[in-house]
Parts: C-alpha cells; structure tokens; sequence
C-alpha cells in the first residue's frame, strides 16, 4: 500500500507536538487544522489514519513487544532471569525504582496515550465527514475506533490501576481521554475508567451491529472490488466479536459474573468464523506450521518486527544473559509434563544447536513468505472465553463441559469430575498465552498472592499490590 504523504504530516505533527518542550507529553497545542482538513478530505486518507493507529499498535513500546512479549510477561514470571548477568531481572523483581524499567513503563504510557490521543482525534475528524463515506463504512471505522479506545485504556488500567478488588473503589488509577484537545486529564477512580471503558464499548457495538464479520467472517480473500478495507481480514482489526470478547473480560475485572457470562457467550456466536486448529496445521506441516493457532485468533494485529525481535530475544541458537527462556523445570511443571499439549511440543523447541533446554518458538518465521497468517499478533483468542465461561459458570458440570472442549483441541484428555476449576483455569492460564501478556494481569485479577517462581525449578514469589501496581510514570505525576 502506498504510504500518504499528507496523512504521514498530520502524525509527525502529532507526534512532534506530544514529544517536544513539554512538562507533561500530552500539554500540546492543536494539531494543524489545514492538514486535519485535507487528511479526512478523502477516503484513502480516512483509511490511512486508521491504519495508523494500528500500526502504532504494533509498535515495540506496545503490542509488537513490551505488552505480549517481553515486559507485562516478565512480570508474569514467565523467564528465568536468574543469571547474573541478566537485564530482565529488575522486572521479574518488580524494582519498580530502577533505571530501565521506569523507562520501559514510561514508554509504555506515552506511546499508548499518544495512540489514544490519535484515536480521538480521528473519532472527531471522521464524526464530522459527509459524503466521503458511506454510511456503512463510516459507522464501521468508528465502531473500530471507540472499541481501539477502550482497548487501549483497559490495559493501562490492568497495568497501572489498583487491585481488581479495589476496581469499583475511590482508588485513583489513570486518566481516561475522550477528546482530541491534548490538554492533559485528571487521574480518577478506577470506577470510573471502568464506567468509560464499558460506555465506549457500548458504543463501538452499536456501530458495528452490522460488521461483515457477522455474516462473512475473517474474509481473508483479497476482493478486487474496492471494498478490500471494509471487508477483509476482520480479525486483524476491531470488529464486532471482538469487541464482545473485550467487554467479557472487563465485566470479569469488575467481577460481574453475569455480564461476563453473556458477553463470553454472545462473542462465541461467532465461533464458527473462527474454528479450532487442527492437528494437520501444527503437526502435519512441518515447514510452515500454524503456532500461534490463527483461526483462532478474533483480534490481532500485524506485527512487522515479530522475527527480528523473535531472532534477538529468544534465539535459542546463541544463549547468553540477554536471551529469554524459561526455566526447563519450571517449562515442564506449567505443562504437567504432558507431552501431547498441542501448546507445549509445537512452541517450545530443542534448538538445532544442540542446546538441552526448549526455546521459545511461537512467534518463529515460516518458509512460506506468502503465508497470511505471518507477522499476525494475536490479542483475543477465543479459548479465553471459554475461560471466562467456566468461572462465570455455577454449574460444575458446564464449567468442565467447556474446559474439556479446549483441552479436547489442545490434544490432552478430559478433567476428573473431582478437580478444582479455579486450579485448573490457572493452568490453562499458564499453558494458553505464552507470550501474549494475560498471565499476569490474570494473576492481578484474581489477586493471586503466590504465583510460581520463574527463575528457580521450585518455589513461590509472594505476590502484593505493590508488587502488581505498577507506579504511574514520574513525568505524569511529578507536577500535579
């Protein structure tokens, strides 16, 4: 796709003005009401805007590396990080003072807010269009752009605010932006972000109550009909399932069971569209095999650093201090040692070196160039709601029912009817998102207080809100 000039100017502006000369990033001036003008003058430029924004998505800083990858999973306890040499370790140790890791965060939440601050502004610009569009095509660009936002605030509340169980407390916790002004806004209540994260939601669905995703699905298919945009690849952008998948997962935050429990179910109405990965494509295909399960996959992003970062964080060719690998003992416990789980044979592998530990192979390169699935992100996968209905559920019996089902489709037999089912969601939790960044935020959830060590073979860290609270960055704090 050939890259817009004029929609290029209008981010560098944007960009420029959030990052220069400024106590608090986001006290800037209005971007240039000329160039707005003529960005959102035409339907390739209104296009281009919001590719924009998800391409700033799939930025290191974001979803292409610190939210999946890297940060939110050191936290998690994912790596060993117990060389002496190693960089992580100030993570996994959760020293919240050091050096690196306020940048690390203070980056997170710039980058974030700067996307937030370009979703705002393109809900106003496009709110304000007439004749441009259709109808259709405008109401389906800002459903994207209200479920973006809602997504993005979400996470920085999973990261930044209080404990879940304070989640409907007076607990300050982050600023919520709705509006292009980039004046910057008050710090309120976790409520509150909540209360905004649900109404944006609400809205994002009304405007894609008719998403072709609903009656084509993904749509992978290049169309050649000018259309390609509005109708393909719907789970690389946010789209209506998604969208029910997301508000599952804040009901389940704010603990409202029965919200979740319908949201869960109303998103897998959709599940057609998105089928179970077969044996064939993980094990069949030896060459190009589907490790991330694609299919399954509602929401996503297209990651165009994931084999440069995958070759310098988890080759396991060359193993020095700066490589991330989990423990072997403690790799082997989060799998019970249950060689058939499609999720463990297929992600975690022996390097050609010879090396006698498994490195992480999810995000690996294929042979096939061609393949679509390729620098594909995943962020919602549907397993997760099948999560959410099992501790939504009060019936046992259809808790195991759809804990089953995902077991089934990841190679491994049925539960006994005597288990625990927080137990065994926990290990599925552990199991289902290497690299995606949910372990975490689910142990924050449920306000876990011992989580396994993931730089010994045995063991516990004590777990408390410091430890799950990240503080918010010193240039958002230090003049208010």
């Amino acid at each position: 796709m050939k890259k817009n000039h004029k929609y290029l100017i209008f981010f560098a502006i944007i960009i420029i003005n959030i990052t220069s000369g400024c106590t608090k990033f986001l006290d800037v001036k209005p971007e240039d009401k000329f160039i707005q003008d003529q960005v959102f003058s035409t339907r390739s430029n209104i296009n281009q805007v919001l590719n924009g924004i998800y391409m700033q998505l799939a930025s290191t800083a974001l979803y292409g590396r610190n939210l999946t990858w890297s940060t939110t999973e050191l936290l998690g306890q994912r790596y060993n990080t117990s060389t002496p040499q190693s960089p992580w370790a100030v993570f996994s140790n959760y020293t919240y003072g050091d050096e690196n890791v306020m940048d690390a965060f203070e980056s997170i939440w710039e980058n974030a807010y700067v996307a937030i601050l370009g979703t705002n502004n393109f809900i106003e610009s496009l709110s304000k269009t007439s004749g441009i569009l259709t109808e259709a095509e405008k109401a389906l660009l800002l459903g994207e752009a209200y479920g973006l936002r809602a997504f993005m605030h979400f996470d920085l509340l999973r990261l930044y605010g209080p404990m879940p169980s304070n989640a409907d407390s007076v607990l300050t916790s982050i600023p919520y932006y709705t509006r292009p002004a980039a004046a910057a806004e008050d710090i309120i209540p976790a409520n509150r972000v909540i209360d905004h994260i649900i109404a944006d939601l609400k809205q994002a669905e009304e405007y894609l109550a008719n998403d072709p995703v609903k009656t084509t699905g993904v749509n992978p298919a290049v169309l050649n009909d000018g259309n390609d945009f509005y109708r393909t690849f719907r789970n690389r952008r946010m789209n209506y399932y998604a969208v029910k998948a997301l508000q599952a997962r804040v009901y389940l935050y704010r603990n409202d069971k029965v919200a979740a429990l319908q949201a869960a179910k109303a998103a897998l109405s959709g599940e057609t569209y998105f089928p179970w990965t077969t044996f064939a494509s993980i094990y069949t295909e030896k060459v190009n095999p589907d490790r991330i399960f694609s299919n399954e996959v509602i929401f996503g992003i297209q990651n165009p650093t994931m084999y440069l970062i995958h070759n310098e964080v988890f080759n396991g060719a060359i193993f020095d201090a700066t490589i991330l690998a989990s423990q072997p003992a403690r790799l082997a416990a989060a799998f019970e040692n249950l060689e058939g789980d499609y999720r463990y044979t297929t992600t975690w592998l022996y390097p050609e070196s010879g090396k006698n530990y498994r490195t992480f192979f999810k995000y690996a390169d294929v042979v096939d160039k061609t393949i679509l699935r390729r620098m594909f992100q995943p962020l919602i996968r549907k397993t997760e709601l099948y999560y959410i209905i099992a501790e939504c559920e009060s019936d046992k019996t259809e808790q195991l029912r759809v804990l089953n089902q995902v077991r089934f489709n990841r190679g491994l037999p049925d539960l006994a009817s005597t288990v625990t089912v927080n137990t065994e969601l926990q290990k599925e939790y552990q199991k289902e998102f290497f690299g995606e960044g949910q372990l975490f935020f689910y142990y924050k959830r449920r306000g876990i207080t011992s989580i396994p060590n993931g730089s010994a073979a045995t063991g516990s860290i004590t777990m408390n809100a410091a430890k799950y609270t990240v503080p918010l960055p010193l240039s958002e704090t230090i003049t208010r």
